[in-house]
């Protein structure tokens, strides 16, 4: 490679000029494309003068010299050796190391030598996984593979002249960059990237089998006992012996500090030099004392050509399990002794730690909501109703979901479980029930520490505390004390907008309109965490492949804070894919991808979801060419969106708000909407959008965001006479929407899609009503309960256990109010009762006794009043009496007489 300048032949020519002010001619834009051809390649470069149109430029006479200038100098620089080493991602003054330079023709003629591609892409974060570098060829045989410029393991070239790299031990999952270099670590000139996953989602084969998992991780307690057997795919280790090695992880350091460190370490080596069968049997022994202490861990397979416990080694991993099968004799010879002890420790180190419960996110009060609540939730792998629903910690359970992100300060993880009715498990009601998590199953960005490490966080803090206290002994309230379910009562479910078919668009709020724009919009944007999702539409075809006056969503892009950009799209020969920062994401090897503020899900019916760090969610599913897109946003997003899927408040009047703030009435018409969705074009600055063909270029970007000059079909026409309209009716029933896809793309299958995205619309929307729930009610003491529904209208009925009486309300139930009705009710010893009756009979009479006496006292002392105030001023006569006064007269009148 050199530096200097080489013999070169270059043209240039404009491929766009646009006015910038139609009333002066003088002032215009443009873009300039410049090709070089050397001996080493062709190279391309792009200039503009100025640099956008929203930029002035000089009068022809002025700036038409200068911009010349420009470009020669650009057409001169072109001559010079741009180069891809170490420079990969990147684009250059002349060429570019960027993915897409491929399509465009745009690529530094090096390229393919220093960007690498490799396979397999993706294996476990535990490292030893073999790689092959697909597109180089190395002239020496000893590599060095880098990795987030820090780790480094060894490579080597294969005798077919193939460079391979190995994965090294991670505690973090993610596209993570490496680098390779051939003169032993002085430069490391090649880049490429490679995926870290989390242990339990890689494929069967990269991983050993514990043979009846569940013997391995109660041996040694009763009934428990005998051979364990450990099975792997011997092809994926070229030796012909291997080791087999135990390895332990912990977590040191004072806990939610900075030297909070977390360790997998090298134990001890429990098979040597076994013939690589793909198969080892053996009767546990307990460990030595040094080791049998580390109750979880993981067993590594390694050719026996390595040395004990060496790092970065080709490598078999077995999934993480309790170790009980390697514990001491105290656990042997009395493990529930020992394993109540062990959840006595955790318990109280529990209590010293802070309570990361009151921020983690409250469970959906159903199963319809956590399966519709994409954006925050997640199926758990260990309990999915989509593969039969075995629920091994979950007795009781049909499906687990987990919160996708963790909490904000303590990492923590939500976990929950519903039943086959539907209904969320308590934990307070069934060990089956939703248990939330300190260390988040999939862990936290940016990893690295505790208790954010992926699966081993969350098995030191939250999995083998549940053998202590619930598996290996009867102390399962010790867990669930420290891991109440929550009851839902907090729960608000996200509102949902959609877009599908010819494009319908139905808002935050529940109003819906259709607009059939050509270009790019902004369907939503928030200033509350920088959320924008863009979509672009395109001109639909009718069956025989001509253009139709009506468009659909081809892509859609979008991005939140600074996270990674993700886009889905249709590609020219109607592929469904998925970019990452413009770069094409294979899905043949992993369905689940944690990136940089945001998770990324794919499935094999073509539906993608993207979960971002706000709780957001984005789904798009392919159909018949065109996208179907759904957006969820939680609550907190209230009065804080804008574009074409409105102002997301509960009021639809202000649906249709323009960019400029004005509002337009929802009675619009049609031609009116078409004014409003315009009004929300992308500007070329804010883009999100990949544009590596040709088409995309000349269509989206060189030309306008939106198609002005398109006119599409605003009212198509009904005839009864066409053929069409009767499987039309037959199809869409009284679909408005299917209805009017099938009479403007005159394809039954577009109006079917249209069809089925509508109704799953209206279910998602269903699905995510909100649900009053009153929260968990127990039993009485002494007493049962009868129920474990604890949602609106649901009733709970009290009983007391033999020898007890029920006092107080026999059935409470969920009110409208989120209370329950009735009082709480109590359970009494019938001996008590009668205590209590004879108690309150004698108290009754000694207390009727002193009333009595009390009256007669009384009365006593009145009539001596009388009598004294009497003697104090006789009077014997009528007319002196009738001097009395009225007061006197009316309170001794009687007694007077009486004398």
């Amino acid at each position: 490679m050199t530096s200097e300048k080489e013999q070169f032949l270059g043209f240039a020519s404009v491929v766009y000029n646009k006015p910038l002010d139609s009333e002066n001619p003088y002032r215009f834009w443009t873009r300039v494309s410049i090709k070089g051809f050397s001996p080493s390649g062709t190279k391309a470069v792009t200039v503009s003068c100025p640099e956008s149109p929203e930029q002035n430029m000089e009068t022809v006479g002025a700036g038409v010299p200068l911009f010349i200038l420009f470009s020669l100098a650009a057409l001169w620089n072109t001559g010079a050796q741009d180069s891809c080493s170490s420079q990969c991602g990147k684009l250059l003054g002349a060429c570019s190391c960027q993915e897409i330079c491929q399509s465009l023709g745009t690529c530094c003629p090096d390229y393919n030598e220093f960007c690498l591609h490799i396979s397999p892409y993706s294996g476990s974060l535990m490292g030893g996984k073999d790689f092959l570098i697909e597109n180089t060829a190395f002239n020496t045989s000893v590599l060095m593979c880098r990795f987030k410029q820090q780790v480094i393991t060894s490579g080597y070239v294969d005798k077919d002249g193939k460079a391979h790299c190995l994965s090294p031990l991670l505690y973090e999952t993610g596209f993570i960059p490496f680098e390779v270099s051939t003169d032993g670590g002085l430069t490391f000139p090649y880049s490429g990237t490679w995926l870290s996953v989390h242990h339990s989602k890689v494929s069967g084969g990269e991983k050993c089998t514990l043979v009846n998992e569940t013997k391995w991780q109660y041996y040694g307690t009763p009934g428990t006992g005998g051979n364990l057997t450990l099975t792997w795919t011997h092809q994926a280790l070229a030796a012909s012996h291997i080791n087999i090695e135990v390895w332990g992880y912990q977590e040191t350091g004072d806990s939610y500090s900075e030297n909070w460190l977390a360790e997998w370490k090298y134990l001890y080596t429990l098979a040597r030099e076994a013939p690589n069968t793909g198969t080892f049997s053996f009767i546990p022994v307990p460990a030595e004392a040094n080791y049998n202490t580390w109750d979880f861990g993981i067993l590594r397979i390694t050719p026996s050509t390595y040395s004990d416990g060496q790092s970065n080694t080709p490598s078999i991993w077995s999934p993480a399990h309790a170790l009980a099968w390697h514990l001491g004799e105290d656990f042997r010879n009395k493990p529930a002794a020992w394993a109540t002890a062990k959840c006595i420790e955790w318990d109280r180190e529990e209590e010293k730690l802070p309570n990361f419960m009151e921020e983690i996110i409250d469970c959906p009060c159903t199963l319809a909501q956590a399966r519709a609540d994409t954006g925050r939730f997640h199926t758990d792998y260990g309990c999915d109703i989509e593969k039969g629903s075995v629920c091994t910690y979950h007795p009781g359970a049909v499906h687990c979901v987990r919160a996708i992100q963790a909490s904000p300060q303590y990492r923590a993880g939500q976990q929950c479980c519903y039943d086959s009715t539907g209904t969320q498990i308590l934990t307070q009601d069934s060990t089956g029930g939703s248990t939330p998590d300190r260390g988040h199953d999939w862990g936290a960005p940016p990893f690295l520490k505790p208790p954010r490490i992926p699966a081993f966080s969350h098995w030191l803090y939250d999995v083998i505390s549940f053998y202590y206290c619930c598996l290996w002994s009867d102390n399962c309230h010790f867990y669930m004390k420290n891991r109440p379910s929550s009851d839902c009562r907090t729960y608000r479910p996200p509102r949902a907008a959609s877009a599908f078919g010819d494009p319908h668009f139905l808002t935050f709020d529940g109003l819906n309109f259709t607009f059939k724009g050509q270009g790019e919009y902004i369907l939503v944007e928030s200033d509350l965490t920088s959320l924008r999702v863009q979509g672009r539409t395109q001109q639909a075809r009718f069956p025989n492949g001509t253009q139709a006056q009506v468009t659909g969503l081809s892509a859609v892009a979008m991005q939140e804070n600074n996270s990674d950009v993700i886009e889905v799209r249709y590609s020219e020969d109607l592929n469904l894919e998925v970019l990452l920062n413009q770069k094409v994401v294979n899905f043949s090897e992993q369905s689940w991808m944690d990136l940089e503020g945001l998770f990324l899900h794919s499935t094999d019916d073509q539906k993608v979801t993207v979960m971002f760090s706000s709780g957001s969610g984005v789904e798009i599913r392919g159909s018949g060419g065109f996208l179907t897109l759904t957006v969820l946003l939680p609550e907190k997003f209230m009065n804080h969106t804008q574009g074409l899927f409105g102002v997301m408040n509960g009021n639809t009047e202000d649906e249709f708000t323009f960019k400029n703030k004005t509002t337009m009435s929802v009675h619009a018409s049609p031609q009116q909407l078409f004014e409003f969705g315009a009004s929300w074009a992308v500007e070329n600055g804010t883009s999100l959008f990949t544009y590596d063909t040709e088409t995309l270029l000349n269509d989206y970007f060189y030309g306008e965001k939106h198609n002005a000059s398109f006119l599409p079909v605003f009212h198509p026409h009904e005839d009864p006479a066409d053929p069409l309209v009767e499987e039309m009716v037959s199809l869409c029933d009284s679909d408005p929407f299917c209805r009017f896809d099938v009479l403007t793309t005159r394809s039954l299958q577009v109006g079917n899609f249209t069809r089925l995205s509508h109704q799953n619309h209206k279910q998602l929307v269903e699905s995510l009503e909100p649900v009053i729930s009153c929260g968990w009610l127990g039993p009485p003491a002494n007493g049962r309960k009868d129920g474990t529904n604890y949602l609106l209208g649901s009733a709970i009925h009290f009983t007391c256990n033999q020898g007890y009486e029920l006092a107080g309300t026999k059935e409470r139930i969920c009110q409208a109010t989120g209370a329950w009705s009735g009082d709480s009710p109590s359970c009494i010893l019938r001996s008590d009762i009668k205590q209590v009756i004879a108690l309150a009979c004698v108290f009754g009479v000694v207390g009727l006794a002193v009333v009595t006496r009390l009256i007669l006292l009384y009365r006593k002392e009145r009539h001596r009043a009388k009598q004294k105030l009497v003697s104090k001023e006789p009077v014997t006569s009528q007319q002196g009496r009738a001097r009395l006064p009225d007061e006197f007269s009316m309170k001794h009148g009687e007694s007077i007489a009486e004398g």
